[in-house]
């Protein structure tokens, strides 16, 4: 057993920010699937949205874009928090040595861009590879931290919870692990534990997000007893490069903030057609539009067109999407980018309070897993980095200022009544299912049928994986399966307790908004009692 003060599960932006907020404090461990800067913060492109110029921009202003693009869902309360907190998060960044990109003409200093759903310039950035940068900064500071122990290549399988081991009052305890190295199952006990785990775009067949989005956090949460909600709200990005040799390829949104045009493939625009917004509409419009237009005409992708503007602008502003294109056979200052949408952003996850805790004792969310309240039913873009930046300080906070937990001996892992597996095909197999399936039936339109069958062959999916996990030692593609398919069920039931077309779901057998904004909540049976007065989803 190895035993420290803080568990961080996840190595994105979020889980990294609060190690550091943690690590002169705390003995911090943090565990990440794969290396250390593997994550989706670290394929975000286009910035962090934050209210920089006081002159040209506003805290209100940044609010109201946010409560806009979230369709009536967004907390006012949790929006403010963050939004207000924006500038701070980006100084904090700063001083860790993050080289945003420089603008002389600037009185900030720094440039900023735009993108849909913005009505300033806000978006802050390191070229065109903002997340890439932010990861590396960060990581080359954590590893050289010795408050940090980092264990890479090690899957949370499941957390300790007190009520499962005659504990009722103990609540979150750590959590069981597998080093995926030496194949063995590892207990990490924790007075505070933090889900630090991404998405789940894996759930979907084409998605942006890298293969480690696969819901583990929100999964071990459920499983433990914590509410979930808004799951049915999935982002899909308008545009991924379309081409059979790149795989995940996210074209950010700074591109159609920069004056990139959607067209068909005869060349012409049809964006003003869906929206008086045009190209700069939220995402979940543009994706819907590129839908319907490749639905209509019988497409494959759609193009957007950037040839319009100086070939120079383009390579200083994407230097690393061009080198892509370029390394595909696309030149982007000639040619239009074949494009087409792609699951991208999950708005909704584990219910947190503005101090990032959920409803189990000792057991905090943070960055894409935690629905804070901050996206509603759509993610206004680039606030995503925001959130993380500020909630990880919000959860750091109240673990240093908090009563201290003790956490005493812990039970071993229990492998005695399991055996090697015999087939592997199986979870290959249930795997492809899953992601193809889900494509097809809850996608970026649904209707109650395709909702149906979702359902049902979840329900056979789920019975088969629990059996095999039942009987079968733990392995890496074993435990991200199980997590897919329990958030697949939680993404399907959301949906179909959804009575109305809001933000990024759309039903065609209900294509009305409803007069009044509710949150889909749901309650696990085995949920523990809150801890917690206040909290953003009722």
């Amino acid at each position: 057993m190895l035993n420290f003060d803080v568990l961080i599960i996840g190595s994105g932006l979020a889980g990294q920010a609060l190690a550091l907020e943690l690590a002169d404090h705390r003995r911090v461990c943090l565990i990440t699937k794969r290396k250390l800067q593997d994550s989706a913060s670290g394929w975000a492109q286009g910035g962090i949205a934050a209210v920089l110029d006081p002159v040209q921009d506003s805290v209100a202003d940044h609010v109201r874009d946010t409560l806009v693009a979230g369709a009536g869902l967004s907390d006012p309360k949790a929006t403010s928090f963050v939004v207000e907190r924006g500038r701070q998060a980006i100084e904090w960044l700063i001083g860790q040595g993050v080289p945003f990109t420089r603008d002389p003409a600037s009185d900030l200093g720094y440039h900023l861009t735009r993108e849909g759903g913005h009505s300033h310039r806000r978006v802050i950035h390191v070229a065109d590879a903002t997340g890439s940068s932010v990861q590396e900064t960060l990581t080359d500071r954590l590893r050289s931290h010795p408050g940090i122990t980092v264990l890479e290549r090690h899957v949370a399988i499941d957390l300790l919870v007190g009520a499962k081991h005659g504990r009722p009052d103990a609540g979150c305890m750590g959590a069981y692990v597998l080093d995926i190295g030496n194949d063995e199952v590892v207990t990490i006990g924790a007075a505070h534990t933090v889900l630090a785990t991404g998405g789940t775009g894996k759930v979907y067949l084409y998605t942006t997000n890298p293969d480690t989005a696969t819901g583990d956090g929100i999964a071990m949460a459920w499983r433990a007893g914590c509410r979930v909600a808004n799951m049915e709200f999935i982002q899909f990005h308008p545009t991924c490069l379309y081409h059979p040799h790149a795989k995940s390829f996210l074209i950010t949104e700074a591109m159609r903030g920069e004056g990139g045009v959607l067209r068909l493939p005869d060349g012409t625009r049809f964006m003003p057609q869906h929206d008086a917004r045009a190209e700069l509409a939220p995402r979940d419009i543009v994706a819907r539009a590129i839908d319907f237009e490749m639905k209509r005409h019988g497409l494959d992708c759609v193009f957007l067109d950037v040839t319009h503007k100086p070939a120079a602008f383009l390579l200083e502003h994407f230097p690393n999407i061009h080198a892509r294109c370029m390394s595909l056979g696309i030149d982007m200052t000639r040619q239009p980018i074949p494009v087409v949408p792609a699951a991208h952003y999950l708005c909704g996850g584990i219910v947190t309070d503005l101090r990032a805790r959920t409803d189990l004792a000792g057991l905090y969310a943070v960055g894409e897993s935690a629905c804070t309240g901050l996206h509603g039913a759509n993610r206004l873009a680039s606030n995503s980095l925001l959130e993380c930046l500020v909630f990880a300080k919000a959860a750091a906070q109240d673990i240093l200022t908090g009563a201290p937990r003790a956490i005493d001996s812990l039970p071993d892992w229990d492998e005695s009544r399991v055996s090697d597996a015999d087939e592997m095909i199986v979870i290959s197999h249930n795997w492809d299912e899953l992601r193809r399936f889900m494509w097809d039936y809850v996608g970026i339109v649904r209707t109650n049928k395709r909702l149906e069958r979702a359902e049902h062959r979840i329900r056979l999916l789920r019975r088969e994986i629990d059996e095999y996990y039942a009987n079968f030692r733990v392995s890496n593609d074993l435990i991200e399966l199980r997590n897919l398919v329990l958030t697949a069920d939680l993404i399907v039931r959301c949906a179909m307790r959804r009575h109305e077309s809001r933000g990024l779901h759309h039903s065609r057998d209900y294509p009305e908004t409803a007069p009044i904004a509710r949150n889909t909540v749901l309650r696990n049976a085995l949920r523990q009692a809150a801890h917690f007065a206040s909290v953003p989803i009722s």
